[in-house]
């Protein structure tokens, strides 16, 4: 008997590519499997996106998931070509704890959404060094019903009014479940602002009309030169300047836009007062932005003095009759209760190993609800780590 087999159809589609059957996950993500593994099952074909298999469906059902869930570990993510950990309530993966991916809570009432890492773009001063060359050997990838319950969750433990924002360390607009996740982020009667930020790539017509009737409130664009040029050179890669302008004059009418420039010395100096221009022409808000030395960042040159990058802002604010330096207050965010910390610096616990990194030999823990970030680590399973870090519920610790 012809049994079909649809692994989550809406999830996953499989082809064929020589002697593999590659299946794509969520658009942006693919993982291969060895033909022969298939057919230890039953013979088989693919149509449409769907593969047959000729054999018993208890068979197809019990094979077919292990096959799928090995596969899983091998998922790559095609635009950074980095492999890629999927997140969901089935890892025990806690989303609290880490900087790159889930929820972070700086107790106030805006909360960071993390769905994903990676970028489609190299700028030269990002502060997490994204994009194919980044130093970075992982990706993640959260699944969004597992993102709202957590969200859900911490807001209830706050009662008040909040902001969801979506930040990645990489490029928002290429999470695939964008819109679900923004409608589910509404849905939480807490939620007053959803805001995202995005270097406008991606954008279209129709995805802003989707957006904005999802419950999107506020882009914030990391738009940081009008010259083709710069734009070109500040982002390391192809960058359409034309027609990301185009979006933002469509976008502003159906939300609110955000300019938000980071002013890179010697670079983009001459760009800054027409950015303040063109956000006057949009009624847009501007907020800008000091180019900051990180760690991890690709630091192209010494960040400006902040004396002297405030005294400059000074300056064009008074030019120009508008305010340049935002703070929390300007978004309406305030302080709130703190959500417990299971563990504080310092501390040892013991703590399980469940995946990798993102930097190489970089192991991600797990123990009493929370994700701390271990370098430098190449053990498995049960560890004893000592907490290096502990603000914000952002762990990172090292093995003894």
């Amino acid at each position: 008997m012809i049994i079909i087999y649809n692994y989550k159809k809406e999830d996953l589609i499989f082809e064929e590519i020589n002697d593999k059957v590659r299946c794509t996950f969520w658009e942006n993500y693919y993982f291969e499997i060895r033909k022969q593994e298939i057919e230890k099952i039953g013979d088989f074909r693919i149509r449409d996106n769907s593969i047959f298999i000729n054999a018993g469906e208890q068979r197809i059902n019990r094979r077919m998931s292990m096959i799928i869930l090995n596969g899983f570990e091998k998922l790559n993510n095609k635009i950074t070509g980095r492999h890629t950990i999927f997140i969901d309530r089935n890892t025990r993966i806690p989303l609290l704890g880490s900087t790159s991916f889930g929820i972070v809570d700086r107790n106030t009432s805006l909360i960071e959404i993390k769905p994903m890492t990676g970028c489609n773009l190299e700028c030269i001063f990002c502060s997490v060094d994204e994009g194919k060359s980044g130093k970075w050997t992982t990706d993640f990838l959260v699944d969004y019903r597992y993102i709202i319950e957590e969200y859900n969750r911490i807001v209830d433990l706050k009662g008040c009014d909040v902001e969801a924002h979506i930040g990645t360390q990489g490029e928002p607009f290429l999470y695939p479940k964008l819109t679900k996740l923004i409608r589910g982020l509404k849905h939480n009667k807490l939620t007053k602002t959803i805001s995202i930020d995005t270097n406008g790539c991606f954008l279209t017509k129709t995805k802003i009309d989707k957006l904005a009737g999802a419950g999107l409130t506020r882009i914030n664009l990391s738009l940081n030169a009008i010259d083709k040029m710069i734009a070109g050179r500040l982002s390391g890669a192809s960058y359409n300047i034309n027609y990301v302008l185009k979006m933002a004059k469509y976008a502003v009418k159906k939300l609110d836009l955000l300019l938000a420039p980071v002013w890179v010395p010697g670079i983009n100096d001459d760009e800054i007062p027409k950015l303040i221009g063109l956000s006057q022409d949009l009624k847009a808000k501007i907020g800008i932005q000091n180019m900051l030395n990180y760690k991890y960042g690709r630091n192209p040159m010494k960040a400006m003095p902040w004396a002297v990058f405030t005294q400059k802002m000074a300056k064009l604010e008074k030019k120009y009759g508008v305010k340049l330096l935002l703070d929390e207050k300007d978004f309406g965010i305030v302080k709130t209760k703190n959500l417990s910390k299971p563990f504080r610096k310092g501390d040892i616990i013991k703590a399980e190993i469940v995946c990798d990194g993102r930097l190489k030999n970089e192991k991600i823990a797990v123990a009493q609800g929370r994700n701390i970030s271990v370098k430098n680590c190449t053990k498995k399973r049960i560890v004893k780590v000592k907490i290096t870090r502990d603000k914000h519920n952002i762990f990172f610790g090292r093995c003894l």
